[in-house]
Parts: C-alpha cells; sequence; structure tokens
C-alpha cells in the first residue's frame, strides 16, 4: 500500500487543561473531561475555549466518557452516575444540565418493590437501575444509551425520557469499554481480559444474550472502537497488542483478523476514522495505522510528542485529504495534530 503522499503530523496547538481524562469532537467542538468539570473548545475558531460544563456536586469525580444524541450531551462519571446536558442552538452554543441517570422518578417508581433490588455486596442492595460503581464508558446508537461500569454490568436507557430499560450482568471483573454496532450489537471489553458480544433477542420482554466471547488478549481490555460501517472491530490492551476483528455472516459472528504490534506500554485509547485508525498508548506515543480488514493495517506514523500516557484522543476530517488528531495525556496537557494524507 503505497504511503508516500503522507506527512509527519504537524502540532497546531497545545490545550493545558487540568487532569484531562475524556476527550470528545461534535460539530466542531472539542470537549474535554476532567475532574468535575467538561472544557469546551472551537476546532474551526483558533480553539478558543467557549463554555464550561461544571458539576456542582464535588464528589462526581473524574469525567469517564462522552457521548452524543440529538442536541444533547451523556457523561459518564467517577461517582455512578450519567448526567445529561442540553445544547442549545446559540451561537456560540452553551450547555445546561438536564437529568441526572437514574432520574429521581425514575428511583421513586421503583422502590417500593423488592424486587426492584439486586445484591451487589454482601449485606448491600441496589435498585437495578442504578449503576454502584464509576461509569467507565457510555455510547449513544438509535434512540438508545449504553452505559458500562466497573460493577460489570452494562445498562441500556431510553435517550429521549432518560429511563433505564435494561440492566446485564455482563463481565467478571470492571467493564472498560462499550461500542454499539448495527442492529444494536454490543461490545463490552473488560479487565477479565475478555469481548463480550451481546445481541438483543424479542420475547415478552427484549433482553440481551451473550452470543461470544473473544479472549485472545492477555490482559486487560482497555478500549474498542468500530469502523464508520461496523464490519470492523479494534480492542486495545494492557498486553501492548491491538486486535483486528471481522464481522461475518450479516454481522450474526466476529473474527479474529490480525494483532498490531508496536506500543511499548498499555493501549489506552483507541480512534477509526476513515481506513485509519489512532491508538494512544501507555509508553507516550500515538501510531497512525492504515489500511482495511481484507489487506491489513500497516503503521504509517508514531507520534513522540507527550510527557506521559496518552489517555484519550480522538480524530475529525479537517478538509478533503487532511485530518486533525487531539490526544490527551495524565499530565492534563491535550496536543493538536494535523495530518495529511
Amino acid at each position: 500500500m503505497a504511503m508516500a503522499h503522507e506527512t509527519t503530523p504537524l502540532r497546531v496547538a497545545t490545550l493545558t487543561t487540568s487532569n484531562t481524562t475524556c476527550l470528545a469532537a461534535h460539530n466542531g467542538l472539542l470537549y474535554s473531561g476532567s475532574a468535575n468539570q467538561i472544557a469546551v473548545f472551537d476546532l474551526t475558531n483558533d480553539f478558543t475555549h467557549i463554555d464550561t460544563l461544571r458539576i456542582n456536586d464535588a464528589a462526581s469525580g473524574s469525567v469517564k466518557s462522552i457521548a452524543f444524541g440529538p442536541w444533547k450531551i451523556f457523561t459518564a462519571h467517577q461517582d455512578c452516575k450519567i448526567r445529561v446536558w442540553k445544547i442549545t442552538r446559540s451561537e456560540p452554543p452553551r450547555h445546561r444540565l438536564l437529568a441526572t441517570l437514574p432520574t429521581v422518578k425514575d428511583r421513586l417508581y421503583r422502590f417500593i418493590s423488592p424486587g426492584n433490588y439486586v445484591r451487589v455486596r454482601r449485606h448491600h442492595k441496589r435498585l437495578w437501575i442504578e449503576h454502584w460503581d464509576a461509569v467507565s464508558g457510555v455510547v449513544v446508537n438509535g434512540g438508545f444509551v449504553y452505559s458500562v461500569s466497573w460493577d460489570r454490568s452494562f445498562k441500556v436507557w431510553s435517550a429521549s425520557d432518560h429511563k433505564c430499560l435494561l440492566s446485564v450482568k455482563a463481565h467478571d471483573d470492571a467493564v472498560n469499554a462499550v461500542a454499539v454496532g448495527q442492529n444494536g450489537v454490543v461490545y463490552t471489553g473488560s479487565a477479565d481480559g475478555v469481548i463480550g458480544v451481546w445481541e438483543i433477542r424479542e420475547g415478552k420482554k427484549k433482553k440481551y444474550t451473550l452470543v461470544g466471547t473473544l479472549d485472545n488478549h492477555k490482559s486487560t481490555v482497555n478500549a474498542i472502537a468500530l469502523n464508520e460501517r461496523g464490519w470492523a472491530m479494534f480492542s486495545g490492551s494492557s498486553d501492548r497488542s491491538i486486535m483486528v476483528w471481522k464481522k461475518e455472516e450479516a454481522g450474526k459472528q466476529i473474527a479474529f483478523v490480525e494483532t498490531l504490534s508496536g506500543h511499548q506500554g498499555a493501549i489506552l485509547s483507541l480512534y477509526t476514522l476513515q481506513d485509519f485508525l489512532v491508538s494512544g498508548s501507555e509508553d507516550r506515543t500515538l501510531r497512525i495505522w492504515r489500511g482495511d480488514v481484507t489487506n491489513g493495517y500497516h503503521c504509517t506514523t508514531v507520534i513522540d510528542g507527550h510527557k506521559s500516557p496518552v489517555k484519550s484522543l480522538v480524530a475529525v476530517r479537517a478538509g478533503e485529504r487532511s485530518l486533525m488528531i487531539c490526544s490527551a495525556s495524565l499530565d492534563g496537557e491535550i496536543q493538536v495534530w494535523s495530518f495529511m494524507f
């Protein structure tokens, strides 16, 4: 595969924040989550800081994940909660807190019946609609919100009225990552080293059934990403490997394709766009991979610009033949890179 026309990424900006824990991009804006707040930058206007989403609860802890629905933002937090924000139609857009999940209304509806409680620890029960440990990931797909937690479960919520619809005991250890593909197929990555593949089953009640377990990784699965069409999946682990998977038989099975090696530390973040895969690692570097599941992926570029492990990253189209890559490290520094291809 010819790569001669690609150039070394150029660092175009450095944004200093407070202990950035996750990044996300939406409609030309960059969202940087940290402890008790989310900073918003304009990617199209010199990376100007335009807003801050503040959580007034000091116990909320760090923001673990950010996802977007129509005029809403869903954020996952250390304090076991999901927060919903309304995006205003102003210019520049502003944000206000809309709800905290599970909602008070949902709790009141369920708290009387003993059947709505599950045992989470010895002598300790919680409502099944509640996460009881940090919410580590959140994804919006169609009219649903999917959350995963260190409590070993994933839950499904209505994106419109914010009710919890389903809760699934998914793994034997903390769930770190989630991705949702076509027809609502859910992929969960866990500290137990396993990726669970879940499909919805119709019946008296809709429920998710485990249809596959991918256990090729030798250590904690930290990140999962699907390509834009959903037919390829990428997983990153503390074993320093990135694995490529391909959906087969109309999406009902998924097969291992190859292992991408090169990072010298745990894989902490993955992001895919077009035929590119970008990975961030504990080794303080980013790698840009290019290819497809038929011909294989190849590392075209190594970016060595951080002084601390790369915890999160996001890539957006910046032109017909260019990408903008934003990467955040554990020291709170966000680097913005321009990549021509």
